[in-house]
């Protein structure tokens, strides 16, 4: 059985090609480990979802069109105050999850 369906991976990397500048932007600060030294990756295929940036090591997805409103408001926060986004999920990524795995599972 897949992690995916089938068409996810030709889907995401449409998705990797047809980037919105919200994306573009918020790629330009999260790429090349630079917050962090977090490895992210850019719509990444998660189970029947993809999702915009995923830094798998960690556990954090980053999610910019999780919904009508929220796409606007997410979208609006990465255009106009970048640096407090980039800050938000650096706490995230410095923040131990709050139900880790157990020890093997992760």
């Amino acid at each position: 059985m897949l992690p995916y369906p089938l068409n996810q991976k030709t889907h995401a990397r449409k998705l990797r090609r047809d980037i919105t500048d919200a994306e573009k932007k918020l790629w330009a600060g999260l790429r090349d480990r630079q917050l962090c030294g977090a490895k992210f990756r850019r719509q990444h295929p998660m189970g029947p979802f993809i999702t915009d940036f995923c830094c798998v090591a960690r556990g954090l997805m980053v999610d910019l069109d999780v919904g009508q409103h929220a796409e606007r408001s997410a979208a609006n926060d990465v255009l106009t105050n970048l640096t407090g986004v980039l800050e938000r999920i650096s706490e995230e990524l410095k923040s131990p999850h709050p139900c880790p795995l157990p020890k093997g599972e992760g």
